[in-house]
């Protein structure tokens, strides 16, 4: 699999990056149809797909349920793991909790989260922390308390980089100056976006595409993805996905791109 360069400093990323919430959490969430939480058989089949694939990039967060948990148990289990052999990124600022998500971007909030996440997940770092944005973008200096947060987990050497997943144009380009990375919404049915990958590419940050295939309402998701892993400045397509052949057949029309 193709590896990108996520940000000027960053580690070097599958094109096609695994989105980890079907592993978590079925409610709450916007595809065509519903599913059962895969088993850990089932979980274990598809990391060991996804490293068979050459794919290293795992993007998980709080708000998915028992995502963090359920990676923190069973990724030591595949033979031969390393942790170096894999990128982990999380996220903070949302929790999802009886059926409904809750956010706190305040710095004792953010603080508490990566901690929170770093005991889940096993691991004595993580390589990426992204503020998850709770679409209230556009006034974006209320988030620079919870940057500086990041910012200090980071010189502390918990996270070693620190991003803002947004919802917005103005929120987007406003933290590709505060961070090391974003992640926006690129598909066939919503581009508004393009504006922040270009900025983001013109200042060397990393580049994170989510809802590629529309949440699973794209109309030809092999063209999809290999579109949107051609656009300049891409470091990594998350796609989330339980089935190994889907991861698969995702892998191969990153490939195509």
């Amino acid at each position: 699999m193709e590896m990108r360069q996520l940000g000027r400093n960053g580690p070097r990323v599958s094109v096609l990056g695994l989105g980890t919430v079907k592993l978590g959490r079925n409610q709450g969430v916007k595809f065509p149809q519903g599913f059962e939480l895969p088993d850990d058989t089932a979980v274990l089949a598809l990391l060991s797909a996804a490293r068979a694939l050459g794919l290293n990039l795992l993007d998980t967060a709080p708000a998915y349920g028992l995502a963090e948990t359920r990676l923190g148990q069973l990724l030591p289990r595949l033979p031969d793991y390393r942790r170096e052999d894999w990128v982990l990124l999380s996220k903070a600022g949302e929790i999802f909790v009886d059926g409904e998500s809750r956010f706190d971007f305040s710095a004792a909030a953010i603080d508490a989260s990566v901690r929170a996440s770093l005991h889940r997940l096993g691991t004595p770092y993580l390589d990426a922390v992204l503020l998850h944005s709770d679409g209230i973008d556009e006034a974006g200096e209320r988030f620079l308390p919870a940057i500086a947060a990041l910012d200090a987990l980071k010189a502390e050497g918990l996270i070693r980089q620190t991003g803002f997943s947004g919802k917005s144009i103005a929120g987007g380009l406003q933290m590709v100056d505060c961070t090391d990375i974003v992640m926006v919404t690129y598909n066939e049915r919503e581009t508004e976006q393009l504006p922040v990958i270009e900025a983001a590419a013109a200042r060397g940050r990393g580049v994170l595409i989510k809802k590629a295939l529309a949440s699973g309402h794209s109309s030809d998701p092999n063209a999809a993805l290999a579109a949107v892993a051609a656009l300049r400045g891409v470091s990594s397509v998350v796609v989330g996905t339980i089935s190994p052949a889907h991861l698969r057949a995702n892998a191969a029309a990153c490939a195509a791109s």
